[in-house]
């Protein structure tokens, strides 16, 4: 069976790999394109091209697959399968039609919740105890395809975006080959998703890590470990950007009122802000220029900090 893969970031390489180490003869990797990244700007390549490279596999880096001249090349490799991984891409029908054993998706989520671009980010922000990983038959509207099986992950309260991504794509790359297996050889039957139970998440802007103080300290919380790694949470003290890159959402008995900070009595939590509802201990902080640290050590050299009110 030739495979076509379809990945881009670091959670997509287990499934690569897992395809390789399994005999698949994976005839080409599709990924997104070389971008420059940092404060140098210097061009950067995908995870997956670095693997496929590495194994020898051609790398096709196109900015879409729109177009039919994509299509004729793809199809120049004949494969029987096409398996997708956080690709970044929307495929369209004519890219779905080429391989006669459909294209597989691996998607974060248990489908249908959560479908769209941003899955485990809105398991975290929606405080679902699970979330997983489906693997579907891929369709023209994005998450709606059959379902070949599901495997349910735990969400820990420690879990952000980043760590649970991890959790995902180990567990995703064993799902895939099970469910693969069992579609080449006939054995697999795809499921009806119920749409009754079907939530979609699109992706959050740069602007959404914005601190409200006026919500609940428990919706900060998800927030803070929803947008870990990715656009992180942020507020502003001093005119300069401050991460808040842990925290835990704790309650007294007076509120101190949204935004000011204060030493909470009687916890090992050195400084918390006042929200809508509750307080949020700062467990971690970065403020803008400086690497992130606990907000004991924050405090060392700001001791100002307590009392103030924060914006937002």
């Amino acid at each position: 069976m030739r495979v076509v893969f379809m990945g881009s970031p670091a959670v997509a390489v287990p499934s690569l790999e897992a395809l390789i180490h399994n005999n698949y003869p994976v005839v080409a990797a599709y990924t997104q394109p070389d971008r420059p990244a940092g404060r140098g700007r210097a061009m950067v390549s995908p995870p997956v091209k670095a693997v496929a490279q590495g194994r020898g596999i051609p790398v096709l880096q196109p900015d879409s697959l729109k177009s039919p001249e994509s299509v004729t090349k793809l199809a120049h490799y004949k494969p029987d399968v096409i398996v997708v991984c956080a690709f970044g891409q929307i495929l369209t029908q004519a890219i779905l039609d080429v391989p006669p054993y459909q294209c597989l998706n691996v998607h974060f989520s248990l489908l249908p919740r959560h479908r769209g671009a941003s899955p485990v980010m809105a398991a975290i922000l929606a405080g679902d105890e699970y979330t997983g990983v489906t693997i579907q038959l891929m369709r023209k509207k994005l998450d709606t395809g059959p379902v070949l099986t599901r495997a349910a992950v735990p969400i820990s309260a420690i879990d952000t975006t980043g760590s649970l991504m991890d959790k995902l794509s180990i567990v995703g790359a064993h799902l895939l080959l099970e469910a693969l297996n069992g579609w080449l050889r006939h054995e697999a039957v795809p499921k009806v998703q119920d749409e009754d139970g079907a939530t979609y998440f699109s992706q959050v802007t740069k602007e959404a890590g914005s601190i409200d103080w006026t919500m609940p300290a428990v919706e900060i919380w998800r927030r803070v470990r929803a947008f870990s790694p990715w656009p992180g949470s942020y507020t502003t003290w001093r005119g300069r950007q401050l991460k808040v890159t842990e925290a835990v959402p704790m309650t007294v008995e007076d509120s101190p009122g949204p935004g000011r900070v204060i030493v909470p009595a009687g916890r090992d939590i050195p400084a918390a802000v006042g929200t809508g509802d509750g307080v949020l201990g700062l467990v971690r902080v970065q403020l803008e220029g400086k690497k992130a640290m606990s907000t004991g050590d924050f405090l060392q050299g700001h001791r100002d900090f307590i009392g103030t009110v924060l914006p937002g």
